[in-house]
């Protein structure tokens, strides 16, 4: 494991990036139709910008797929192109929150072009100060996988099967962004009916933690909501495919996309108002609610 991709170096992924470099690394990608974001991203990282994907796949051992839900089925048939056009054949760990199923119909797409495939998902928060989050693995080559420990990765090989890792990852997301958007909703909904301090004295008398858990993530929140969109509706494919009801996490995904929606929306993590705390967060987030409708 000499050299490893990541795709893309945004917010988790440049930080995984660094993290690899600081264990002495190569770590490259590919910024062709990135934003600049990304690229400074990337730069700040110290991860190696090569021009083509096909010299990318060529050059790496391993490559970390790190990116949107949405985004998952197209860049898998983009490497597997390359993959096939230069005959290389890396370690493929599919890293993002997809339902298992996903999962599960993207592994031919890479193993037929000669990648080897690791159901992977990521749990915690980018790497601080040399630390890791969870890196979930499953699949054949999970094993192999794990061969990232050496370089500063915490992997952890929970099983054989493809969507094993996925699903921990639907699982987990599902309480932790499930429960800060209904917890959003529910702040916003007192603060339309003029009720947002009472409800929270409530929440001191008899809900103490809850609240405190509320002020510490909900100021943070909009500068990552329009990531999480996709990530709620795979959610919801997920636990729809198991036979449990889709409409809890469709409600989620929705109520990411109107807090998206606003110019709250625009903030980005590395970006955003440190000082607006989660009382004008709401009031900002009820502000530009539709009308009641009588």
């Amino acid at each position: 494991m000499n050299t490893v991709a990541v795709l893309s170096p945004g917010d988790m992924g440049h930080a995984v990036g660094q993290l690899l470099r600081e264990h002495e690394v190569r770590v490259v990608t590919c910024l062709a139709g990135r934003s600049g974001r990304t690229k400074a991203l990337s730069e700040k990282a110290g991860i190696i910008a090569l021009p083509t994907m096909e010299e990318m796949v060529s050059q790496s051992d391993v490559i970390l797929s790190i990116t949107v839900s949405e985004a998952v089925p197209d860049l898998c048939r983009m490497l597997a192109d390359a993959m096939i056009a230069t005959g290389a054949k890396p370690l493929f760990g599919e890293c993002n929150a997809v339902a298992p199923q996903l999962a599960r119909r993207m592994e031919p797409i890479i193993t037929a072009a000669g990648g080897r495939f690791v159901d992977a998902s990521i749990i915690g928060g980018p790497p601080r100060n040399g630390s890791s989050p969870r890196f979930y693995a499953s699949g054949h080559h999970a094993a192999e996988f794990e061969g990232l420990r050496e370089f500063g990765l915490d992997v952890r090989n929970i099983g054989p099967d493809i969507g094993q890792a996925s699903g921990i990852k639907m699982c987990y997301a599902a309480m932790t962004k499930g429960s800060s958007a209904l917890y959003t909703q529910l702040l916003v909904a007192a603060e339309a009916m003029g009720l947002l301090e009472p409800l929270k004295a409530e929440f001191q008398d008899g809900q103490a933690q809850v609240l405190e858990r509320m002020e510490r993530s909900i100021s943070g929140l909009p500068a990552r909501s329009r990531r999480w969109v996709s990530e709620m509706q795979e959610i919801s494919a997920a636990f729809q495919h198991l036979g449990l009801t889709p409409f809890l996490f469709q409600g989620v995904s929705e109520m990411y996309r109107y807090i998206g929606g606003t110019p709250l929306g625009e903030e980005t993590p590395e970006a955003r108002n440190s000082g607006r705390d989660m009382d004008e967060t709401v009031r900002q987030l009820a502000a530009y609610l539709e009308p009641p409708q009588e």
